[in-house]
């Protein structure tokens, strides 16, 4: 069957099975054929192998805390990859490099009636004045100051909650404010907040379908000296749904530069002129094992570097792997390492593809959309060659009778910089925060509705089960396999997908580097600075 036909082909069945199966299980992959480099390379890689390196990174996790950038459990994963690269006779390069480092233990809670700890960064963010984040701590009655609840119906930007200093008439002194977002700016809600003898204040968002989650505090709030966070809507609501709620809010971080570390490693032999560059993040979030996220992808992905050499000769190609530092701050590893590239070696980089969460517990096969068919790229934002990896990996879902589907090229992650100067880019991605639909769940099995990884970013993470929705998760076994926060199954048809991507790649990348010279052969071209523009939105 074409490839291109398959997306359609996937979504007839889908849509004819919709609401019939609530857990299926995946479909049994066809075993690979023996005549090409990709097909020898997706053998060699075990599931089996990739897990213990899993094991491996959560073992530094339990030692340490967390595998964050700039805490000892990075450098006890950074360690451990150097270490099995250089038993793999390779010669690994530790690149340094300097970023903001943060430490968050900021806290909203409501300690009565009904106690709620909620999560930061999930439900709640302190601010980010341009003048400063008072630290601080205080507790007392949550007081809510004209909120509109619900407010999905009004118009955007039309809740003048805590904008005038009437707002404030009779507020308890030390009492916690909670205002909501709209007509002014956040930092006039916040000090007039503080003016009436608030303790603290909550800034909820508006309530919108497009003003409801988390946004940045920004801008001139010179003289507060109040804790202030912001609350997604959902948060808010469900503050001010208890009427005399006692709140605690706590803004307490460490702000500081520190040092951390890329990983980089290439192949002895093949081509230096036509480089093929395959990367992970090797980092996790704060406070979490990060084994989806994205232990998945950096274990894949050394596993894949490991059983190179048993198809060496056919790599004409050099390949260089990477294992980012610092993506959960900002993409900051990928972007060092391009930024100090010079005109010559950006130029020797063929292509460069990229695996963040490829195990997510119920998850989907996705394939950055290289070639724009789902529309969700501005023009000129796809560096020429992108279609062409994207058909690779494609081609392997289609020989294996595995579906997928496109996923937004977006370069939200590590990519990003590199198709910022016109690298064509690729890779894979089985979701995180986004919820399941029902034709999802015929195609892949799985649960509609809950999330592709329930663990996204949280604690759970982990490949012990600690902190896992025990009723979600039993629900899942009952389709897969999986082993913690990773699905076995996604993992095992995926590392055998980025092994056999990077070995056809490594053989030949002519597909690619053909269609980025016809581009610019023509004239259609890639505006280098609104792809800049765009990643830096």
């Amino acid at each position: 069957m074409p490839m291109k036909s398959r997306h359609v082909w996937a979504a007839a069945i889908a849509a004819t099975l919709a609401g019939t199966l609530a857990i299926a299980g995946p479909a049994y992959a066809n075993p690979p054929h023996d005549d090409d480099p990709g097909s020898r390379i997706a053998k060699e890689v075990k599931v089996k192998a990739v897990l213990t390196h899993l094991e491996a990174l959560q073992r530094v996790a339990d030692r340490n805390g967390d595998r964050a950038a700039g805490r000892s459990g990075y450098q006890g994963s950074v360690d451990y990859v150097v270490r099995e690269l250089r038993k793999a006779g390779y010669q690994p390069e530790v690149q340094a490099f300097d970023f903001p480092y943060f430490e968050e233990r900021n806290v909203l809670e409501r300690v009565s009636p009904n106690p709620t700890s909620y999560v930061q960064d999930s439900d709640f963010t302190r601010n980010n004045f341009d003048t400063g984040s008072p630290e601080g701590t205080a507790t007392g009655p949550l007081t809510p100051v004209d909120i509109v609840v619900p407010a999905a119906d009004l118009p955007a930007n039309s809740n003048s909650s805590g904008c005038e200093a009437a707002d404030f008439a009779g507020f308890p002194v030390g009492g916690i404010a909670l205002v909501q977002r709209g007509t002014c700016g956040f930092a006039v809600k916040v000090l007039n907040a503080q003016t009436a003898g608030a303790g603290a204040v909550v800034v909820m968002n508006e309530g919108q379908p497009d003003r409801s989650g988390l946004v940045g505090m920004i801008g001139d709030a010179t003289g507060l000296s109040i804790p202030a966070v912001f609350a997604t809507s959902a948060t808010g609501e469900d503050l001010a749904s208890t009427p005399g709620a006692t709140v605690t809010v706590t803004v307490d971080y460490d702000e500081e530069t520190r040092t951390t570390y890329n990983v980089l490693a290439e192949t002895p032999r093949g081509d230096d002129a036509n480089v093929v560059m395959a990367g992970a993040h090797l980092d996790s979030v704060q406070d979490g094992a990060g084994i989806n996220d994205n232990g998945s992808g950096s274990a894949a992905l050394l596993e894949t570097a490991i059983q190179m050499k048993k198809v060496k000769k056919s790599a004409n190609n050099t390949v260089r792997f990477a294992w980012w530092g610092a993506e959960e701050s900002g993409l900051l590893g990928s972007e060092h390492y391009v930024a100090n590239l010079t005109p010559e070696q950006s130029a020797a980089i063929a292509l460069y593809v990229n695996f963040d969460m490829i195990g997510s517990p119920n998850y989907f096969t996705g394939v950055y959309d290289g070639d724009n068919s789902s529309g969700t790229a501005p023009d000129g934002f796809i560096p020429a060659g992108s279609a062409e990896i994207e058909d690779v990996f494609e081609a392997f879902y289609a020989d294996r009778g595995e579906p997928f589907q496109d996923t937004e090229f977006s370069g939200r992650s590590d990519y990003g910089p590199f198709i910022a100067i016109g690298i064509p880019a690729g890779g894979l991605f089985t979701g995180a925060e986004g919820v399941k639909t029902e034709e999802e769940a015929v195609l892949y099995g799985g649960v509609a509705g809950a999330a592709y990884d329930p663990c996204y970013h949280a604690p759970c993470d982990n490949l012990t089960g600690a902190g896992h929705d025990e009723a979600l998760y039993d629900l899942l076994e009952q389709g897969y396999e999986l082993k913690g926060n990773v699905n076995v199954e996604a993992l095992d048809l995926n590392s055998d997908a980025v092994a056999s991507a990077v070995a056809t790649f490594a053989r030949d990348a002519s597909s690619v580097t053909d269609a980025r010279v016809q581009i610019r052969t023509f004239g259609a071209g890639v505006d280098l600075d609104a792809l800049r523009d765009r990643f830096t939105d």
